[in-house]
């Protein structure tokens, strides 16, 4: 039995085995001491880790293991990742204009336009305008947020009309008040890029409408309706009416 015994420690000493290591921990090592002398395998294949468990049987051996293990990568690691977000969004086109809080407060009434109507006026005066008319209309809110037109549009270039005037010599009288519009606010021209300026768009007395395009602007705007005095005839009695209308359109 001695001899079959020293027999296979010779066999475990010639077979000390080294694999190649592994990136995670598997170690198997064994050592022992036989009448041959001592013997070291480590990490054996099949046949050393046989000699090595033969020689733990016949108790002439030892032996150690040591085991680790944890899942891999579900794919190929990369040192750098590049991702690219594409951003996106909508805003709409608008204008705005505040012009209070309910109707009546587009309604600009000039009250009684004043003629001339003292029984001593030359006649070359009586009836005609004693001043002229004014309104001035201004909002702290206007613009557009894209390019745009604004627009002044009156509904006659007679400008204020009294259509119930009955009859009258046209040498001496008339029946309409000539107004002008003009408009003022911070703004820029169409397409434009930079620093907005003072801008304006004037309706004469004689024009119906005007129009003007800009690029986006906000800012307050100042509206001056201007009926002149009329010299040369006298004013129809009755109502005088007309209508103005701003619109700010984007493009």
């Amino acid at each position: 039995m001695k001899k079959i015994l020293c027999g296979t420690a010779a066999a475990i000493a010639m077979a000390a085995v080294a694999s190649p290591a592994a990136a995670q921990t598997s170690e198997r090592h064994y050592a022992g001491t036989t009448g041959l002398g001592d013997y070291t395998i480590t990490n054996p294949g099949g046949f050393g880790t046989f000699l090595g468990e033969l020689g733990v049987a016949f108790q002439v051996g030892t032996r150690y293991t040591a085991e680790a293990s944890a899942p891999g990568n579900t794919e190929d690691a990369t040192r750098t990742v590049s991702v690219r977000f594409r951003l996106s969004g909508r805003v709409q086109k608008d204008c705005s204009f505040y012009a209070g809080n309910d109707a009546g407060a587009t309604d600009i009434d000039f009250g009684i336009i004043g003629v001339r109507t003292g029984n001593n006026e030359n006649v070359n005066n009586a009836f005609e305008m004693v001043g002229p008319a004014t309104a001035e209309i201004e909002t702290l809110t206007a613009g557009c947020n894209f390019n745009n037109v604004v627009e002044i549009r009156k509904d006659s270039a007679r400008g204020l009309v009294n259509r119930r005037a009955g009859g009258f010599d046209t040498n001496e009288f008339q029946n309409n008040i000539p107004y002008s519009v003009n408009a003022s606010w911070t703004g820029v021209a169409r397409g434009a890029r930079t620093a907005g300026t003072a801008q304006t768009l004037e309706v004469a007395t004689t024009e119906r409408v005007g129009r003007l395009q800009q690029g986006a602007w906000r800012s307050a705007m100042n509206i001056d309706i201007t009926a002149p005095v009329i010299t040369d005839k006298g004013l129809v009695a009755g109502n005088y009416r007309g209508q103005t209308r701003l619109t700010l359109r984007a493009l």
